[in-house]
């Protein structure tokens, strides 16, 4: 009896391991897939994820006529294509890419950029909702009302609790130019504003009043508010990434999430990315040691209130444009442009939270200039969604690909 005894404590504790023992989720083969955009004059793409949904878009941009339009990834493919607005007097740039988000009511909000005077750092944010699907759209508004003609843009967009949308952008207000068309110089600030379910502007407000002065923002929403991460700048012109959180309706002083201590008196439009799921919280950057750009990615277990020590993402050398995605497991896959041997490629990899790296794996070859702005990438259920810009192509074409996500054990 006492021999049956043991057995079947041993048989139930090596149950217990196999139930408590963690399930990791892998990434599958990237494979092409036909994206929505023109084939002829597709460019910026954008991917944004509210609950299942995905959305996909993009400019299509046919001499001086700028037309933003999106589509829904869906289980039968991409749905028809739909159009935003479009004008003439735009604001197109490779880095600041304007983008279509579904909120929690199921309505639509929509960025772009249109230029605010003759000089090329004058533009300004343009937002419009949609409460049916994006067939129609409000009156375009800006969140910013100074009125001067300087910089307005790399907004990110993102569910604010309790309300509508809330976004962030760079204000360059405090920015001035001695003649029309001389970079202006002086603070660029970031700006947070927050509109109800209604489209109506409730408030505004400074987060850091010196950031650098165009690399692309990025936000998320944990289960405690939303998070912030950008470029700062220091007056020694130290320009690493910090993060701001809300906080009972205020945004936190702004805290470092590494002190790379990179030193560049330039932008490198070089921005950072995030990840979030409930508290845990995943950062994804680029910066430069030695004259070699790397890729680094830092988690936080406490909705990014700290970050343990960054791990290296890239193989040899990268030129950055990153992206991050949480895994239901708590690992990230981060996208990256390597360079080395000569050769650009658009790279994924996972990394989990105890630095652990898997092997990276290519999406598609993409050009290193600055017309192939920033690669895109999503996760919708158990699916990785890509996006990137062809070069190739005339005219540019916006590309798009999949990867099954599948847990440990069923692959």
């Amino acid at each position: 009896m006492k021999r049956l005894t043991l057995v079947l404590i041993a048989a139930a504790v090596i149950a217990a391991c196999k139930m408590a023992a963690p399930v990791e989720w892998h990434v599958g083969d990237v494979q092409p897939i036909d994206a929505p955009a023109a084939a002829t004059g597709s460019a910026q793409p954008q991917l944004s994820v509210q609950g299942d949904t995905l959305l996909l878009s993009w400019i299509e941009l046919i001499n001086a006529d700028a037309t933003l339009k999106f589509a829904e990834r869906t289980s039968s493919g991409w749905s028809a294509v739909r159009t935003v607005s479009a004008g003439r007097n735009w604001f197109v740039n490779w880095a600041d890419v304007p983008s279509v988000v579904r909120l929690a009511d199921g309505s639509l909000a929509a960025h772009w950029l249109q230029e605010s005077a003759s000089s090329p750092y004058a533009y300004d944010v343009r937002l419009a909702f949609s409460k049916d699907q994006g067939q129609s759209w409000t009156q375009a508004a800006s969140p910013h009302h100074d009125g001067t003609p300087t910089e307005h843009g790399f907004a990110s967009l993102f569910q604010a609790p309790g309300a509508g949308l809330g976004l962030v952008w760079l204000d360059g207000r405090a920015m001035k130019a001695a003649k029309p068309d001389e970079e202006p110089s002086g603070s660029m600030g970031l700006r947070a504003a927050v509109f109800d379910r209604q489209g109506t502007q409730v408030s505004e407000a400074v987060i850091d009043d010196r950031v650098c002065e165009c690399c692309p923002t990025a936000a998320a929403l944990t289960s405690e508010g939303p998070i912030v991460a950008f470029r700062d700048r220091s007056q020694d012109e130290i320009r690493d990434i910090a993060v701001s959180r809300l906080v009972d309706g205020r945004w936190s002083e702004p805290a470092a999430v590494h002190r790379d201590n990179w030193q560049i008196n330039a932008c490198p439009v070089n921005g950072p990315a995030l990840g979030a799921s409930g508290r845990d919280v995943a950062v994804a950057w680029f910066t430069v040691a030695e004259d070699l750009g790397h890729v680094f990615v830092a988690f936080s277990s406490d909705a990014g209130r700290t970050f343990g020590a960054p791990v290296r993402v890239d193989d040899v050398s990268a030129l950055g444009r990153v992206d991050v995605e949480l895994l239901p497991d708590g690992a990230a896959i981060v996208s990256w442009i390597e360079v080395a041997d000569k050769r650009s490629e658009f790279r994924i990899r996972r990394v989990d939270r105890s630095g652990q790296r898997a092997p990276s794996t290519s999406v598609a070859g993409i050009s290193a200039n600055r017309s192939s702005g920033y690669p895109r990438m999503a996760r919708r259920g158990n699916e990785l969604v890509f996006a990137w810009t062809d070069t190739e192509a005339v005219g540019s074409r916006v590309r798009t690909a999949t990867a099954p996500l599948t847990p440990s054990g069923t692959q």
